[in-house]
């Protein structure tokens, strides 16, 4: 099985609880007074596979009965990083007791508790089977704020196996783009939506890892996080990364879901990247944002974007072949997936943002006019370009 890494940074010096509401900076660049009004994730269960979820005052009511699958004493609500909870509370979080407010603040989250970040050295082998434990249970929507650089045969059969069943999978692409910069796995696989960070301008995050498995892009920078599992105090300094930008992807999904419940997985991502904030063709995604920032608002507030078929991947432009709840595995013969994480060639120059739309209802700040500007942003001495879709 392969070496896994949370995909967290490592945050500096901590913050009162009481700071923390200030600083989700996203929460008014993605309109949520207005998006609440009408959309609060309410009927839609997300699992987050991750370090277990702790039941905090923000999340009290919110955590439904999850899984451990790690044989490590205690259990899928018992936490031993900190970081699955922060994810959860991004994503139901009710802001009570000073915590983090999340974006689908109704949604439920079924915590399953795998082996992963600095716990890797002692255990290895769960997350085929914590994938597995979310696709059986009631959650529509899979979180897994983790990656990997290698590819696992189990791991693999299980993620198949979670689209089998209708679920929606989110996966961040990795902290590491100014070392080794390679978007692997769950990311890279087919049925996985791969989700990199990005912060209040729009501009793509400096250690967003980046290429043709980039599908979307959320608020990843500046974002609290519980600093370890004392939980005695929030860490706000540089921090989020694409854990973060994962939960919120996964919180967005939510809000459409909430809105549209008898939408499919396909439909619901179909929403989702029609509704991107981009300004570059969106049969050509970037391999800094793919095919642009998240805005369930331009859905959920103005009612954009077309649902389209409900057993046809949005990103494949495969039929799948799962039950009536959507998603699906992809067909037999699918060929492997092609290696990732290169670097992107140069376009020949630098491409300028236009502009995204007018009125401000569901679309405020910086964030909804800039989605563009990471396709010019320079890593590592390489413009973006754009890349083919996804093979499956």
């Amino acid at each position: 099985m392969c070496a896994l890494t949370l995909l967290t940074l490592q945050l500096a010096p901590s913050a009162s609880s009481a700071d923390v509401e200030p600083k989700q900076w996203y929460l008014d660049a993605m309109s949520a007074e207005k998006l609440w009004k009408i959309s609060t994730g309410e009927g839609i269960k997300v699992a987050v596979v991750d370090s277990g979820v702790r039941v905090t005052p923000s999340l009290k009511g919110r955590v439904l009965p999850g899984k451990d699958v790690t044989g490590r004493p205690g259990g899928a609500e018992d936490d031993y990083e900190g970081h699955g909870t922060t994810m959860a509370e991004l994503i139901a979080g009710s802001g009570r007791g000073g915590g983090l407010q999340g974006l689908a603040p109704d949604a439920e989250i079924i915590p399953v508790r795998t082996t992963t970040g600095k716990e890797l050295g002692k255990k290895l082998g769960d997350t085929p089977a914590a994938i597995r434990a979310a696709a059986d249970s009631d959650a529509r929507i899979i979180n897994m704020s983790f990656g990997s650089d290698y590819m696992s045969q189990a791991e693999r059969a299980a993620v198949k196996y979670a689209a089998s069943k209708g679920k929606l999978l989110f996966a961040g692409v990795g902290n590491d783009a100014q070392t080794k910069n390679f978007v692997g796995y769950p990311a890279a696989y087919p049925e996985v939506v791969g989700v990199s960070a990005a912060g209040r301008s729009g501009k793509v995050a400096k250690f967003s890892e980046f290429g043709e498995y980039v599908d979307l892009a959320a608020p990843g920078l500046d974002i609290p996080r519980w600093c370890d599992k004392t939980f005695r105090s929030y860490c706000d300094e540089g921090g989020g990364g694409t854990s973060a930008a994962t939960a919120i992807a996964s919180a967005s999904a939510a809000l459409v879901w909430s809105k549209h419940p008898d939408w499919t997985a396909n439909q619901v991502l179909r929403v989702l990247i029609d509704t991107a904030g981009r300004d570059w063709p969106k049969d050509e995604p970037s391999d800094y944002l793919g095919y642009g920032l998240i805005r369930p608002a331009r859905n959920v507030v103005k009612g954009e974007g077309k649902p389209g078929p409900a057993d046809v991947d949005p990103i494949t432009n495969r039929r799948t072949d799962g039950s009536d709840s959507g998603g699906g595995d992809s067909p037999s013969g699918s060929s492997k997936p092609a290696e990732v994480g290169k670097e992107a060639p140069s376009d020949g120059g630098e491409k300028t943002a236009a502009e995204v739309s007018g009125d401000d209802d569901g679309d405020n700040l910086l964030w909804p006019v800039l989605g563009g500007l990471a396709a010019v942003v320079v890593i590592g001495g390489a413009l973006a370009a754009m890349r083919a879709r996804r093979r499956a």
